[in-house]
């Protein structure tokens, strides 16, 4: 089985939603949750705090360069995921389907790389 990134997307631009509405998504995804848990699909999940809140760390010079904020200027950020295993991509697009509506917004469907054979 493959392992798929199911990743939720924000917009910093949109309104946060009501509560009342926020509530109702927290539900859904409990429950989606809960029902790849039980079918043995989920490997790791969680959503994540806001992007204003990162630290980024670059070991690439000489020194270390620790900053705070995100690491790139974006539209949108990653606001949760969930790491599923699934037995081809069309299965992973199913499951993303239910994921979306629970989350109530669009979920990017990627594959993690393939172990090298040898």
């Amino acid at each position: 089985m493959t392992q798929y990134m199911l990743a939720v997307h924000h917009s910093p631009d949109a309104p946060p939603p009501p509560p009342e509405q926020m509530q109702q998504a927290f539900a859904q995804v409990d429950a989606f949750n809960q029902k790849i848990i039980a079918d043995g699909i989920w490997v790791f999940g969680g959503g994540l705090e806001p992007p204003t809140i990162a630290t980024v760390v670059n070991a690439t010079g000489k020194d270390v360069v620790i900053t705070d904020g995100p690491f790139g200027e974006t539209k949108e950020h990653l606001g949760g995921f969930w790491i599923i295993e699934a037995p081809d991509l069309d299965a992973a697009l199913a499951l993303a389907t239910e994921a979306s509506a629970a989350c109530m917004g669009p979920v990017e469907v990627r594959p993690f790389q393939a172990e090298p054979e040898g």
